[in-house]
């Protein structure tokens, strides 16, 4: 098992933040979201438990996949407050349209974290985790917002 599928479900995830901030903007919804968050983080450690993940590493990567989401909902709602013409003609729906999305990308990513258990662990773990990076980065065309995201959200992948 390579991190490629880690790597792209994340970028997915980076990808979904432009939603997140759509949704968001022009709303009292705030960026910062504690109680939303802590949801997400025991829903992880939950679930990874029962996958056979440790725990504390799905808290550990799924506080990178939050932080790397709110970088981007931070910048877009910089543009767009400067540049209200290139502000989102449509919001989303969080509930609706985006958090199932999200719940299906975490559950992937779960897995795909039990799966690469032996390689997080090698000390080849970073060489292949940003070779997996480059091939996403590229075949998904992402911006350079999106690929700092992604570098974000990939943090806490190695051991």
């Amino acid at each position: 098992m390579t991190f490629l599928a880690l790597a792209d479900v994340s970028a997915e995830r980076v990808q979904i933040a432009n939603l997140v901030a759509a949704a968001k903007f022009g709303t009292p919804a705030p960026i910062d979201d504690p109680a939303r968050e802590q949801v997400v983080l025991d829903t992880a450690a939950r679930r990874a438990a029962e996958l056979g993940v440790d725990p504390a590493l799905a808290v550990r990567v799924f506080r990178d996949q939050i932080e790397a989401s709110k970088l981007v909902q931070r910048a877009l709602h910089a543009r767009w407050t400067a540049h209200p013409d290139e502000a989102p003609a449509e919001r989303p729906d969080l509930e609706t349209e985006v958090r199932p999305r999200l719940d299906r990308i975490t559950e992937q990513i779960l897995r795909h974290l039990r799966d690469t258990e032996p390689l997080r662990a090698s000390p080849t773990c970073l060489r292949a985790l940003v070779v997996g990076y480059r091939v996403v980065e590229s075949a998904r065309r992402l911006d350079h917002l999106q690929e700092l995201a992604l570098g974000r959200a990939l943090l806490s992948i190695c051991v």
